[in-house]
């Protein structure tokens, strides 16, 4: 395998060193365009792109979703954590982290959890969920 794999590279060194000899003094007979289409830097390049597009880009937008969703937190907003606790909203701060809920209106249950372990908002009147975020994995 390893023999095999040195054939190769010597074969492929070979054939740059032919085409080095066969191009004209100064680069006259190939203009840059063709040579970036021929760069061997050109798939990585693509690859590079279409990484940014199909995974960078959506994440970036995902995150300031859920960023807004955190920052247009109010009280009484029916919401569910990340751990699946159904609660409504009963103190919150725009300088504090952290976000009391109600989970019990018969015995007055409350429990404070961070604003970032908020991972939707619940409408009050169909109990589906009206806007939903990347960032707490559901």
């Amino acid at each position: 395998m390893v023999d095999a794999t040195w054939d190769w590279v010597s074969l492929w060194a070979q054939a740059a060193g032919n085409a080095a000899a066969k191009a004209p003094a100064g680069g006259a007979g190939s203009s840059g365009l063709e040579q970036f289409l021929s760069s061997p830097a050109l798939p990585f390049l693509a690859i590079g792109v279409l990484a940014y597009f199909l995974f960078i880009r959506p994440e970036s937008r995902r995150r300031a979703e859920f960023q807004r969703l955190l920052g247009n937190l109010k009280k009484n907003d029916l919401v569910v954590t990340a751990g699946g606790i159904y609660g409504t909203i009963v103190n919150i701060s725009k300088d504090s982290d952290d976000v009391t809920l109600k989970i019990d209106d018969g015995n007055n249950v409350r429990i404070r959890v961070l604003r970032s372990a908020i991972s939707r908002v619940v409408s009050a009147d169909s109990g589906e969920k009206s806007s939903s975020a990347a960032g707490g994995g559901s």
